[in-house]
């Protein structure tokens, strides 16, 4: 065998390899990605809005980012369950002195309540793994009375940093509110809660809109089928399916 031959064959190995290589990567990449199941020891933070206005979930996203900062700081560098849960009840009166601090800063008139314990929580539905409605440990803020949006995310271990699906600093349960933004937030309630999600005029605009555009593609498929295409070919001949790979070697090796 040649010189020629051997770096022929050297090529086509190399192209494999670097096949194999490019498919392995994609599949770590997708491990990575994949979503991070709540550990059972875990305690984690809730806060319910007023209201699901603009104004009250502005606040509500100012008291969640003044709060999780606080806290992480006291949880970073714990690893004890029952350490964590010691350490964030003695700071209860640290907590409810931050929700007061913002709600002055915003010079809002509003009551709030901050509760550290067995707490109910819905049912969540994120990408692909179920998180199951039931009571678990967690400080519950609730501002005004409770009845707009909820967020909530994992303070131990710290995984409210964690968002797969934005760069913002938020973790499970809740995009960033936007008041443009037409989406609804749909759980089921936990025990006890009246949560009911309204929709606004824009949604139903909104939603109209894009049932519209749904009848028209159907419409549009339907007349495609119908339509006898002039693209049909009187003589098809049966397609012989070569593998250059397995040709070019039995060439170079007779």
């Amino acid at each position: 065998m040649n010189q020629k031959n051997i770096g022929i064959i050297l090529y086509i190995l190399l192209l494999i390899i670097g096949v194999l290589v490019n498919v392995y990567g994609h599949q770590t990449k997708a491990g990575e990605n994949a979503t991070v199941a709540i550990p059972d020891e875990a305690i984690r933070l809730r806060i319910l809005a007023n209201s699901d206005s603009a104004e009250d979930q502005a606040l509500k996203r100012k008291v969640r980012n003044a709060v999780n900062a606080q806290i992480n700081g006291w949880v970073a560098d714990l690893t004890s369950f029952q350490e964590a849960k010691q350490v964030i009840r003695s700071h209860i009166p640290e907590i409810e002195q931050t929700v007061a601090d913002v709600l002055r800063k915003e010079h809002i008139d509003q009551s709030y309540k901050v509760q550290f314990g067995k707490v109910d929580f819905p049912t969540k539905i994120y990408g692909n793994y179920v998180y199951p409605a039931g009571q678990y440990d967690a400080v519950l803020i609730t501002l005004g009375e409770g009845k707009g949006a909820n967020w909530w995310c994992v303070l131990f271990p710290p995984l409210c940093f964690l968002d797969f699906s934005n760069s913002d600093a938020v973790r499970m349960n809740e995009q960033p509110y936007d008041a443009n933004d037409n989406k609804k937030e749909v759980f089921a309630p936990a025990q006890g809660e009246n949560k009911e999600t309204v929709e606004t005029d824009e949604q139903q605009e909104q939603s109209s809109k894009k049932e519209k555009t749904i009848k028209e593609e159907e419409v549009k498929r339907a007349s495609i089928a119908t339509t006898p295409s002039p693209f049909v070919a009187e003589n098809d001949q049966p397609v012989e399916v070569k593998f250059f790979v397995k040709e070019l070697i039995e060439q170079l090796i007779p």
